[in-house]
């Protein structure tokens, strides 16, 4: 039998950023991962580093916390996470669109965003690939990118160096309580004793947490993602546009035309290769991780609409990620008190990346000190999965198409 201080169900990007924070404290973490390094969400998802996708309070705090550790991190790990810190604009196609960005904009800017709104004429000049028929856009000199695959391996790979063991392919089963707090982890070749256990699972963070009796509210949400073939440099940093915004805070503003239904907003950005990710859906389809014609007929539709030029460059491939959706847009962050010893970090949704940093940071002060320190300043309350206790899971789950379904 194996011991460990922790045990982390879980090898994506969270993961191995808590594993990696833990290591960088010199306690032992055992990492259990049924798949390899980022296959999951980490290795599908877009490259934005985003700060004005978030909404402002905590979720924007969080944010502007992260972004602040990426450049050490370039420097720290062995891997090139390809960070880059171009900027990012929202584009706005109508007056409907300017007046909401209009408030989101000064909310943030309450908050420490640097972010303004910028007239047609700016924003082309910004975005020259930009259409002619947008009305102006936001701008932030803040948003940046990195690539999410590298990001998870360089964790991994730091975490690794640091002590850390991971054992990939490797599935959790069941997890072992004794008077009521955590024991060990059962997997399928072995049980691991271990203090704590931390499910950063994702999606199926639900699955870990039925393992000690635990309803937890988090579901997929499907996020599809176009990919073309290289190109000469066409973009400025990162773009994402109002409806984007829309469609991951208050969807049913959407109407109920194909490209609500299907939650199309624009993300978009191109590699240091030069290909250019097209995305994207918000769709609750529960588990299932295929990609759709119907959606990849609106992506396209919409982004050609903003960027014209998209219309006269290849597509290679797509591919979709579940994205763990929480009834707030918040993370579930911190140990559970009704099982003493079992830390949920899971429910990130479309921020995974651009909070992984924070997260690690977070979960292993957690870990090792009983709360996040003190310089960080923040209210884990509104991160815990105590804040649902009025959800009824349940229907929670069974609304968003992922009652009923088992590992």
């Amino acid at each position: 039998m194996q011991t460990s201080d922790v045990v982390i169900i879980g090898g994506g990007v969270i993961g191995c950023s808590i594993a990696y924070h833990l290591a960088k404290r010199g306690i032992p973490a055992h990492v259990i991962e049924r798949d390899d390094i980022a296959m999951g969400s980490s290795g599908a998802c877009d490259k934005a580093v985003l700060l004005q996708s978030k909404n402002p309070g905590i979720h924007l705090e969080l944010a502007l916390k992260s972004v602040k550790m990426f450049p050490e991190l370039q420097k720290e790990l062995d891997t090139d996470i390809e960070f880059l810190n171009h900027g990012g604009m929202i584009a706005i196609q109508n007056e409907k669109q300017w007046q909401v960005m209009e408030g989101f904009v000064e909310r943030q800017r309450k908050v420490g965003l640097d972010v303004r709104l910028v007239d047609k004429d700016q924003a082309r000049a910004l975005q020259p690939a930009f259409s002619g028929d947008i009305i102006g856009s936001t701008y932030s000199p803040m948003d940046c990118e990195a690539n999410p695959i590298y990001l998870s391996l360089g964790l991994y790979r730091g975490a690794k160096k640091l002590g850390a063991k991971f054992s990939l392919r490797t599935e959790a089963k069941s997890i072992k309580l004794e008077k009521g707090r955590v024991k060990s982890a059962v997997t399928d070749s072995g049980e691991i004793l271990c203090k704590y256990l931390v499910n950063a699972t994702g999606a199926y963070a639900q699955f870990i947490g039925r393992m000690v009796g635990l309803k937890i509210p988090i579901v997929p949400r499907r996020g599809q993602i176009i990919v073309t073939e290289p190109v000469a440099p066409l973009l400025r940093g990162d773009i994402n546009c109002a409806r984007y915004i829309t469609a991951k805070f208050r969807p049913e503003l959407l109407g109920t035309d194909e490209m609500a239904k299907l939650g199309v907003g624009l993300s978009l950005a191109q590699t240091v290769n030069g290909n250019i990710l097209i995305g994207g859906t918000r769709e609750f389809v529960g588990f299932n991780k295929g990609t759709t014609h119907r959606a990849l007929k609106a992506i396209l539709k919409h982004a050609t609409s903003i960027v014209p030029a998209l219309k006269d460059i290849h597509i290679i491939r797509s591919f979709s990620g579940l994205r763990p959706y929480t009834p707030d847009g918040l993370p579930i962050l911190g140990e559970v008190p009704e099982v003493p010893g079992f830390i949920m970090a899971a429910g990130h949704e479309g921020d995974g990346i651009a909070l992984s940093a924070i997260t690690g940071r977070i979960i292993a002060d957690v870990i090792a000190d009983g709360k996040p320190a003190d310089d960080l300043n923040i209210d884990m309350s509104k991160l815990s999965l105590e804040r649902f206790k009025e959800v009824d899971v349940d229907e929670f789950w069974q609304s968003h198409n992922c009652y009923g379904y088992a590992l």
